[in-house]
C-alpha cells in the first residue's frame, strides 16, 4: 500500500487576523437520549444514551409517512386514491391519542390522510394509510421493519403504524436522526409537508404539534413530535441556517416545553460552534495513477459525489487531506471502482475518509499494449 504525499486543501483564501477557535462541550439535556447530526455528512456532533431502546410514541409517524411517500414514488398508489375509512381506522378508537377525525366508512383522498398523519399526527390517518397500502395494520409494520433494516436502523422495531404504547415497539435516538435524514433526501416533496402549521378537515383546524415552526430564531421546517406516558416528551427536529442543515433528536423529556427547549439548546449550539463544508466536488479529480494493462496509462481518481464535512467553526484553513492507492491499477477498472481512501484530517486528528474511486472506465489494452506494460512492469519491479 503506497500513500502519497499529503496535499492542501485551500478551502479559504483570505485571513484577516489569527483567530483562536473554542469549541465548548455541548450542552447537558433533560432527555433519556438525544442526538445531533449533520444532514449532509452525518456526522453526530452530540449525543448521549443514543442507542438506548426507547418507545418513540407518534415519532413513528415519520416512518410510516416514508413507507407512504416509497408507495407513491413506486406508483403503487396516488394521491387521489379514495380510501375508505374502516372500523379499526375510526377514530374513536384513539380516545387518547391525537387524531384527523376520520369517520367509519366514508371516503378519505391518501392526500388528505397524509397531511391528517403528518401535520394533525393522527392515529386514524395512520391506521387507514396502513392498510390501504398493505390490507392490514400487521402487514404495514412489517414494512415498516424492512425499511428500517435498509436504512440501518439496527436498533429499531415496529409493531403499529401510530406509535401507541405497545411490546417490542421501539427505536432510539440515533436510528430517528438516521431516518429523519432518509425523510428529507428521498422524499424532499413529501417532506415539505413537515412545515405546515395546520391542517383543516371536517371543518376541524388543528396545528402542528411541533412549537419550534413558531420560533423565529430558528429555520425549522419539521419535523415530528411525540408523547405518550412509556415515552415522554419526544422530538426530531430540524433546521437550516447558512447552507447548513442540523438534525436534532430528543426523547424522554418531562413535558411540552422541555422537548422545545432541549431541541433549541441542541441546534444553537451546532449552528453556532460547527460548519459544513465541502472540500471535494462531484466527479473531482484528486490524483492519476499507473494502470498495468489497459487502454490508456493514466486512470483518474477521485470522487464521484459531493463531500460534506463537519468541523468546528473558524477552523476550515486548517483542513488537510491525505491520500492512499490500495493497490497496483490493472485494467479493467470500472467507473466508481473503488481504489483507494481520502483521508481528512484536521490539527493531526483524523476527522473523516471518503472512499477514492475511478472516475471514469479503463478497458484492457490489446495483446500487444498488454505485452509491453508486462515487460515494463517487470522491469520496473526489477528495479524498485
Amino acid at each position: 500500500m503506497t500513500r502519497f504525499a499529503a496535499f492542501l486543501l485551500i478551502l479559504s483564501l483570505t485571513i484577516t487576523a489569527r483567530v483562536v477557535a473554542i469549541t465548548p462541550a455541548p450542552p447537558a439535556l433533560g432527555a433519556d437520549g438525544y442526538i445531533l447530526m449533520d444532514y449532509q455528512s452525518g456526522h453526530v456532533i452530540a449525543e448521549n444514551n443514543a442507542d438506548n431502546p426507547l418507545p418513540p410514541a407518534s415519532l413513528t409517524k415519520m416512518m410510516t409517512s416514508y413507507v407512504v411517500s416509497a408507495e407513491l414514488a413506486a406508483g403503487n398508489i396516488q394521491l387521489t386514491d379514495m380510501v375508505t375509512v374502516s372500523e379499526n381506522a375510526w377514530a374513536k378508537n384513539f380516545p387518547e391519542s391525537s387524531k384527523m377525525f376520520i369517520e367509519v366508512n366514508k371516503q378519505v383522498s391518501v392526500e388528505d390522510l397524509l397531511k391528517g398523519l403528518i401535520i394533525s399526527s393522527g392515529g386514524d390517518a395512520s391506521v387507514a394509510l396502513a392498510e390501504h397500502i398493505a390490507g392490514s395494520e400487521d402487514a404495514f409494520a412489517q414494512l415498516m421493519n424492512m425499511h428500517a433494516q435498509k436504512l440501518g436502523m439496527t436498533n429499531t422495531h415496529f409493531v403499529n403504524a401510530h406509535g401507541l404504547t405497545a411490546d417490542g415497539h421501539q427505536t432510539t435516538a440515533r436510528d430517528m436522526a438516521i431516518l429523519a435524514r432518509a425523510l428529507i433526501k428521498d422524499y424532499p416533496q413529501e417532506y415539505e409537508l413537515y412545515k405546515l402549521k395546520e391542517f383543516t378537515y371536517n371543518n376541524i383546524r388543528q396545528y402542528n404539534r411541533n412549537s419550534l415552526l413558531w420560533d423565529r430564531s430558528l429555520e425549522v421546517d419539521g419535523v415530528k413530535t411525540g408523547h405518550t406516558e412509556a415515552a415522554g416528551y419526544c422530538l426530531v427536529s430540524s433546521a437550516v441556517k447558512d447552507g447548513m442543515r442540523l438534525i436534532a433528536v430528543v426523547m424522554g423529556t418531562s413535558s411540552e416545553d422541555a422537548r422545545k427547549i432541549e431541541s433549541k439548546k441542541l441546534l444553537t449550539y451546532g449552528f453556532r460552534f460547527f460548519e459544513t463544508v465541502s472540500p471535494l466536488t462531484a466527479n473531482s479529480q484528486v490524483h492519476q495513477a499507473r494502470v498495468w494493462g489497459g487502454e490508456v496509462e493514466q486512470a483518474t481518481l477521485g470522487v464521484l459525489e459531493q463531500t460534506y464535512l463537519t468541523i468546528p467553526r473558524g477552523k476550515r484553513q486548517q483542513l488537510k487531506a491525505n491520500y492512499v492507492v490500495e493497490n497496483e491499477l490493472e485494467a479493467p477498472l470500472a467507473k466508481g471502482q473503488v481504489v483507494g481512501q481520502i483521508f481528512f484530517e484536521l490539527e493531526g486528528e483524523e476527522v473523516a475518509k471518503v472512499p477514492m474511486v475511478a472516475l471514469e472506465d479503463v478497458a484492457e489494452g490489446g495483446w500487444f499494449s498488454r505485452m509491453i506494460d508486462a515487460i515494463s512492469r517487470w522491469f520496473s519491479e526489477l528495479f524498485s
